[in-house]
C-alpha cells in the first residue's frame, strides 16, 4: 500500500516501458557513477599513480548497490547536502581497499555530467529502435492500401482523391526525418572527459607533477575505457547545456510528428473511415456504451504537446549559465531529461500499437467517395462530350445548372447527391452515357498515387532501415503491448 500513499509520475507507473523507465532509474545513475570511478582509476593507475590492484579488484565487485548502500547513501546526503560525496562514502564502505582514491582529482560533473551524456546515448539509441519499428509498421499499412481511393482533404474539406496508402507515406516521410535527426543528435554526442573543477584539467595536472602529456591521455583513455569515440575539448564545470538543447530538439520535432499523425487518425475515426485497435471488452464511455472514442491517439497528442514543450527548458537553462557553471541547471534538468525520453518512448510504444491494429472500412470510404465524386468528375464529363462532338461551353452550362440542383438535394434536403442521375436523365448528354461508369470509376482520379506509394517505400523506407542496428530492432520487435 506505500506505493498508493505517495504521488508517483504517470510516466513511469503507467505509461514508459521498462528499459527506458530503468534507464532513469536511480539504481542505474548511481550503477554508472560507480562504473565511471572504476574507468577514472583504472587510467589513473595505468598512467602510474599509486592505486592498488586490490582497490580496483574491490570496486570491480561492488557496481551494483544493494537496499542497504541505497539507505547508508540516502543518510549521508542527507548529513552533507551533497549527493556525490554521499555515494563516495558509500562506495568506499564496500570497497575500503578504494576509499582513498575514489573520485580522485575529479569534481562532482565527472560523475553526474558523464554519466547523463551515457544516459542520453543509450536513450537516443532506445528511441531510434523503436522509431524503426513504427517505421516498419506504417510501411506495411502503407503497401497494403496503395491503391485504395479514398477522398483528400484540403482545409478538412473534400478535395481530389488519394489512396489511404499514399496518405501514410505523409506520415512516414515525417517519421523518416525524425529517424535522421534521432540519429544525428545520438552520433553527435561527446564525453566531458577528466576536466577538473572549472574545466582547466589543473587538479589532473598537480597529480601527474605537472606532465600535460599524462593529463591528455588521461582524458582520452577515460573517455576509451566509457565508450565514446571522443570527448569535448573544452568544457567548464560542466558540458556545455547547448548540447541538452540538441538532444532534445528532435525529440520535440518528434512530438510534432507524431501529434499531427494521430490527430490525422482521430478525424479519421470521426469519419469511421479508419479505427486504431478497440478490444472486445474496451469501454469507450461510461456514460454512452456504444462510443468507440480514439483514446489512443488521444494519448499521443496529449502527451506529444508535452513533448513539444520541453525543449523549452533546455533552451532556458543554457542561457542562464554564468561563466564557469551555476548550480540553478541541476533541478531542472533531472525533471527534464528524463521526462522527454519517457515521454518520446510511451508516444513511440502507443504508435506501434496504433499502427499493429489500424482497422480500414472500405465501404464506407466509398460511400463518401461516392457522395463527392460527381462534382469531381464534371470536367471529365465535359471533356467526354467534347470528344463527342459538343460545344465546351454548352457542356459547361449544362452541368453547371445540374450540379447547382444537386447541390440543393444535398444542402437543403438533405438527400444523397443525385448529379450522375440527373446527368443520365439529360438527353443532351445521350452521346457519352455508356462512358459513364467509366467516367466515374475513383481510380481513374487518384494519378500516379499507387506508384508514388512504391516508389517511395522501395527508395526511401527500405534503405532508411537496411542498416545492421535496426534490422537487429525489428528482428527482436514484437507487438506492442499497453498496460493500461
Amino acid at each position: 500500500m506505500e506505493a498508493f500513499d505517495t504521488y508517483q509520475t504517470p510516466l513511469s507507473s503507467r505509461y514508459a516501458s521498462k528499459e527506458m523507465a530503468h534507464l532513469f532509474s536511480p539504481a542505474n545513475r548511481f550503477h554508472t557513477w560507480r562504473k565511471l570511478w572504476l574507468n577514472l582509476a583504472i587510467a589513473e593507475k595505468e598512467l602510474g599513480l599509486p592505486i592498488s590492484d586490490e582497490a580496483i579488484e574491490q570496486m570491480k565487485a561492488n557496481l551494483h548497490l544493494d537496499a542497504k548502500q541505497f539507505e547508508i547513501a540516502a543518510a549521508e546526503e542527507k548529513k552533507r547536502r551533497h549527493d556525490v560525496m554521499a555515494h563516495v562514502h558509500t562506495f568506499g564502505q564496500v570497497a575500503p581497499a578504494a576509499a582513498g582514491i575514489i573520485h580522485l582529482g575529479a569534481t562532482s560533473c565527472y560523475v553526474t555530467d558523464n554519466a547523463d551524456l551515457i544516459f542520453l546515448r543509450e536513450a537516443l539509441t532506445l528511441l531510434l529502435q523503436k522509431l524503426a519499428v513504427v517505421i516498419d509498421r506504417f510501411q506495411s499499412f502503407a503497401q497494403q492500401y496503395r491503391d485504395l481511393p479514398t477522398l483528400g482533404f484540403t482545409h478538412f474539406q473534400p478535395a481530389q482523391l488519394t489512396t489511404v496508402g499514399k496518405r501514410a507515406t505523409l506520415w512516414i516521410q515525417e517519421l523518416l526525418w525524425d529517424l535522421r535527426n534521432i540519429r544525428r543528435a545520438r552520433d553527435d554526442l561527446g564525453f566531458r572527459g577528466v576536466k577538473g573543477t572549472t574545466g582547466t584539467q589543473a587538479s589532473f595536472l598537480a597529480l601527474f607533477d605537472g606532465d600535460h602529456d599524462k593529463v591528455e591521455e588521461l582524458d582520452r583513455r577515460v573517455t576509451e575505457l566509457c565508450g565514446f569515440s571522443y570527448a569535448y575539448p573544452v568544457t567548464s564545470q560542466t558540458y556545455s547545456r547547448k548540447i541538452d538543447i540538441d538532444v532534445l530538439a528532435p525529440l520535440a520535432s518528434f512530438g510534432a510528428t507524431a501529434h499531427k499523425l494521430a490527430t490525422d487518425l482521430r478525424l479519421l475515426a470521426n469519419l469511421k473511415e479508419v479505427e486504431e485497435p478497440f478490444e472486445s471488452t474496451q469501454i469507450g464511455s461510461s456514460a454512452m456504451a456504444y462510443k468507440r472514442n480514439p483514446m489512443r491517439s488521444e494519448r499521443i497528442c496529449s502527451l506529444a504537446r508535452h513533448l513539444m514543450t520541453i525543449q523549452q527548458n533546455a533552451l532556458g537553462t543554457a542561457s542562464v549559465q554564468w561563466f564557469e557553471r551555476t548550480l540553478d541547471d541541476s533541478a531542472n534538468r533531472r525533471v527534464t531529461l528524463p521526462e522527454a525520453f519517457l515521454t518520446a518512448d510511451i508516444v513511440l510504444t502507443t504508435l506501434q500499437n496504433v499502427s499493429e491494429g489500424l482497422v480500414v472500412y472500405p465501404k464506407v470510404i466509398a460511400r463518401r467517395i461516392a457522395q463527392e465524386l460527381p462534382f469531381m468528375a464534371t470536367e471529365n464529363i465535359i471533356m467526354a462530350m467534347v470528344k463527342a462532338g459538343g460545344d465546351r461551353q454548352e457542356a459547361h452550362e449544362k452541368i453547371r445548372v445540374l450540379s447547382h440542383e444537386a447541390a440543393h438535394q444535398v444542402k437543403q434536403l438533405g438527400l444523397e447527391n443525385d448529379l450522375i442521375e440527373r446527368v443520365r436523365a439529360d438527353p443532351y448528354f445521350d452521346p457519352i452515357k455508356g462512358q459513364l461508369d467509366a467516367l466515374l470509376d475513383p481510380k481513374s482520379f487518384i494519378g500516379r498515387a499507387p506508384e508514388q506509394v512504391d516508389k517511395f517505400l522501395a527508395d526511401w523506407v527500405q534503405p532508411a532501415l537496411a542498416d545492421e542496428e535496426l534490422q537487429a530492432a525489428l528482428r527482436k520487435a514484437g507487438k506492442a503491448e499497453l498496460n493500461v
